[in-house]
């Protein structure tokens, strides 16, 4: 059978530095199904849907809400064309009452071992409304690699610099952030993967930079020791969420490649500041993650935070605004006290505000929003602050001899200039 593979396209952010990381939801689910299942997959954010190409079944991977409205149109076209159409992913999942609506079928919680018996559903013409497997784990000794082969990689670079791949070495969270949804997604029960799989499955990616997406690296330091010793031989450069704040983890996760990770920045303490410094110590950059509009800020507590990131040397820093996706507190909370004014689930995008803070006006929470971008990239823009990371990662990997003579010949013929000594005078 043929099966069409759709990652529904989404509007960026004004002012958002454009590129697209080639996505890990759908390259992850394909991974589970059947060898019998032939696999076309399109990134509707790199190309057209060609919505005349032969298949028998559609699936749609979304993992964000702002995708799902988009989502809902391709199944109509399909389906008057006469496919069914399948969706899952987090954003499927997060908004599974409205999507049973445009969907034939709706696939809920994680597939390894779930996929087959929908398919043969499907082929028996008996397909179900609702798979749902929402905490029902399956065991993560089963997940496998992602069908990277999958992506076309000409369309995954940004001005000629190929983008990161994606990778996942644990599923599910101990902890239960306040905006947060991965404890409803993925349990409150961290599960590593086991690591030699790790290893052989990170060692398979023809990719010498990669995102480790798991929600965070900092829930088991005898893991994570494991993890930083066992990956440390590939010479890998990796992206990641927060790391455990230990002297010896830090140590070991710069050894095994740390370039930058995304740090929450949620107050003015001296714990952030030295935070931010200690990452600096190791050689790892910082991108900062601020969340605005939250019920304990005050106009003047948003513009002292954004104030304090020039006092931390932040190699980045990301902005969103309190956005209450459902199924999670923030939404729970701000839907019974009547404060959110807007469900376009298109406007979810975390730079648009929805609901009504408690110390501002929403108009006012959008102004500090488009203020804080401008105030943080005013002397050097996020292009430029992104350009210095690169450089300091591409020295390391000249100096380990892991750096590609392709990825110079296309920054050079991007950027206009000589990389090489551009990474070598970054820092001086």
């Amino acid at each position: 059978m043929k099966l069409k593979l759709i990652y529904p396209k989404w509007k960026k952010l004004p002012g958002q530095t454009t590129f697209n990381l080639p996505p890990h939801g759908p390259v992850a689910f394909a991974a589970t199904l059947p060898e019998y299942v032939d696999i076309s997959f399109t990134d509707e954010n790199v190309e057209d849907i060609d919505f005349d190409e032969p298949c028998d079944l559609v699936a749609l991977s979304m993992m964000l809400s702002t995708q799902v409205k988009r989502g809902w149109e391709i199944a109509a076209e399909y389906q008057k064309r006469g496919k069914k159409v399948l969706a899952g992913g987090i954003a499927t999942m997060l908004h599974a009452d409205e999507m049973v609506e445009h969907l034939d079928s709706v696939f809920l919680g994680e597939a390894e071992g779930r996929s087959e018996q929908m398919l043969q559903d499907w082929r028996n013409g008996c397909l179900k409304k609702v798979y749902n497997y929402m905490l029902q784990f399956p065991p993560i000794e089963d997940v496998g690699p992602c069908r990277r082969d999958l992506y076309k990689r000409e369309l995954y670079n940004h001005k000629g610099v190929p983008m990161v791949d994606l990778f996942h070495a644990s599923r599910g969270c101990r902890f239960s952030c306040y905006p947060c949804a991965v404890s409803y997604l993925g349990g409150r029960v961290f599960r590593p993967r086991p690591i030699d799989k790790v290893v052989e499955d990170m060692a398979s990616i023809d990719n010498n930079r990669l995102f480790i997406v798991d929600n965070s690296l900092a829930q088991n330091k005898q893991w994570e020791k494991e993890l930083f010793t066992a990956i440390a031989p590939l010479k890998k450069k990796w992206i990641s969420h927060t790391i455990e704040d230990d002297p010896e983890i830090l140590d070991l996760a710069a050894k095994a490649g740390a370039w930058y990770v995304y740090q929450a920045v949620y107050d003015t303490s001296d714990y952030i500041k030295e935070r931010v410094k200690r990452y600096h110590d190791y050689g790892i950059g910082v991108e900062g993650t601020i969340l605005l509009g939250l019920d304990n800020q005050t106009e003047d507590d948003c513009k002292r935070l954004i104030d304090f990131l020039g006092e931390i040397d932040l190699d980045l820093a990301e902005f969103t605004v309190m956005t209450p996706f459902p199924h999670t507190k923030g939404y729970d909370d701000l839907l019974r006290q009547g404060r959110i004014f807007d469900f376009d689930w298109n406007h979810y995008n975390a730079g648009q505000v929805v609901f009504q803070p408690k110390h501002m006006s929403p108009e006012k929470l959008q102004d500090l929003y488009d203020y804080a971008w401008k105030t943080f990239y005013k002397d050097e823009s996020q292009e430029q602050k992104m350009f210095r990371l690169f450089c300091n990662v591409a020295l390391r990997e000249m100096e380990e001899g892991t750096y590609r003579p392709r990825d110079r010949r296309l920054i050079n013929k991007s950027f206009g200039r000589d990389v090489d000594r551009k990474v070598r005078n970054v820092n001086k």
